[in-house]
Parts: C-alpha cells; structure tokens; sequence
C-alpha cells in the first residue's frame, strides 16, 4: 500500500527569475572579461572568471529545471529528472574549485613582480560588476532558501557581488595610493571566500547523489515513532532520502498485529510522517506479522 501527491520540484517555481539572472550575467560577462584581459588585472580577471561560472552555472541550473519537467510524464522516468538539478550544483561546485584554485595560483606568482594596473578602469568596470550582481541577488535570494540548484547558481552570484566590492576596493587602492600589491591581494581574498561556500555546496550535492537521509530527519527517532504507533509490531526497510530539493520521500515495511485495521494503521502513519517529519511523500508497505521475511534476506 502505498500513497503519493504530485510534487514540483522548489527550483521549478524559478525559472523566470534564472533566465533574468542569466541575462544579466551574461551580458556583464564580456564587459568584465574583457577589461580584465585588456589591464591584465588579476582582481578583475578572477571576477570575470566567476562571471564566466555565473553564466555556465545559472545556465545549468535552468537547463536542468527544464530537462525535469519535461521528463515528468515519461512512464519510463519514474522520477523524472529532477536528479539533473543536483547534478548541476554539483558542476557548479566543481566550476567554483577550479577558479579559486587558478586564482590562488595566480596571484601567489604575482606577488613577486605585480603588474601596473589603470585603478580608474577597474573602479569603473567594478562599479558596473557590483550593480549587474546586486540585480542577480535580488533575482535569486529567495528561490536560494528552497532549492539546492536555485542556491548553487545564487552563491555564483554572491560570490561575483563579493568579488565586484573586493575589484572595487582594489580600484581604489591603485588609484589613490599607487599600491599595486592591491591587486592579487584582492584576488586571493576572493579564492579564500568562495572556498568553503563551495565545500558546502558540494557537500549537500554529493549528499543527496548518494541517497543519505536529509539532515533534519532523525531516522531511528522515525523508526521509533512509527514503531509506537498502537497495533504495530515492528517497523523495518526503513528508507528516507532526497529526491532534489524540496522532494523528500519515504519508504517502510511496516508489520502489525494479525485483525488490525490496516488502512487505518496506513492513514495514522502516514499522517505522523507528514505532520511530524515533512515528508508528504511516503510509500508504506503494510503486513500482518513477519509476512515478508524475504526482506530480511536481501544481501543489500
């Protein structure tokens, strides 16, 4: 026995505000990578870069809403492709190690002998970086609270908005005081700070791929529950995990006392599973004492 309700998946509901961030970015991206390459400033440079994984990772978080809803309604996709969405921050992730790695590198060979940089340049192309991010932010800081995939291309952009006010001090720094150390030294700030929002982001990523159960669930305190539940002899096959995000669902065997109501332990348990854990989404196999016990001779 089991029972399900249809479910959109969090990042669904996005998708308007993604093709807007990714216009902004992608129009930005040029301008950046350009002026970067033309003052051979590594501040700028490295929030080109960023901007470079801003398009491809808000490209690939749109790219994956899309390939999901429209493999919903195949028969032979049970779970459609809401994967893809997981497998995007996890490129995204992966896109983010890359260009803090390359920048470190970088500015620890410039400290050595830094390039002059035109601070005026930077401060102006800054100025236009920090007003391209903050409308990105804007765009995508509430859909970063719902969906893992809505949140890896938003860290992009929080990421870029840091990057811009760090291009921007550097600017600054150049133009007022001639300090041409400025530059790398911004650089590798902007490494350090994107580092660990990666980890975790690649972290939850990696997570999800590998079915652990969401944080928030306590699966023995579940187990439990179900468990104390009256007519209930044993609770086993317990399985929780994450689909995308904003789709958990659930599956147990459940065995019970020979003469109870069955349906009615399945309506009771899967009212405490919503009620108390948020998951809508249980499939519940229902049998009167050890009737399966070929469950228990699974090897896996």
């Amino acid at each position: 026995m089991g029972h399900g309700h249809g479910h959109t998946s969090a990042s669904g509901r996005y998708v308007g505000r993604l093709a807007a961030a990714l216009a902004i970015t992608a129009a930005f991206m040029v301008v950046e990578v350009t002026a970067g390459v033309a003052t051979s400033s590594l501040a700028l440079i490295s929030d080109g870069a960023h901007m470079v994984t801003d398009v491809i990772g808000v490209g690939l978080a749109l790219a994956a809403i899309l390939a999901a809803k429209r493999a919903r309604h195949r028969p032979s996709r049970t779970f459609g492709l809401y994967r893809a969405e997981v497998l995007a921050a996890l490129a995204n992730a992966i896109l983010l190690f890359g260009v803090a790695g390359y920048v470190l590198y970088e500015a620890v060979r410039r400290f050595s002998d830094p390039p002059e940089v035109p601070g005026l340049t930077v401060l102006v192309v800054a100025l236009l970086g920090l007003a391209a991010n903050v409308g990105a932010f804007l765009l995508l800081r509430k859909g970063s609270t719902e969906s893992l995939n809505v949140r890896g291309a938003y860290l992009e952009v929080v990421a870029d908005l840091i990057g811009s006010l760090g291009v921007l001090v550097s600017g600054a720094l150049i133009l007022l005081f001639d300090w041409r150390y400025a530059d790398p030294v911004i650089g590798v700030a902007i490494g350090l700070f994107v580092l660990p929002r990666t980890w975790t982001l690649a972290r939850r990523s990696l997570q999800i791929l590998f079915q652990h159960a969401p944080e928030r669930v306590d699966v023995d305190q579940l187990t439990g529950a179900l468990c104390a539940l009256p007519g209930v002899l044993e609770v086993h096959d317990v399985h929780v995990w994450t689909l995308t995000s904003g789709m958990e669902v659930a599956s147990a065997h459940v065995a019970v006392a020979a003469g109870t109501d069955q349906d009615e332990i399945l309506r009771t348990a899967q009212k405490l599973l919503a009620d108390d854990y948020h998951l809508e989404h249980a499939t519940l196999q229902v049998e009167t004492g050890a009737s399966a016990p070929s469950c228990h001779e699974l090897h896996w």
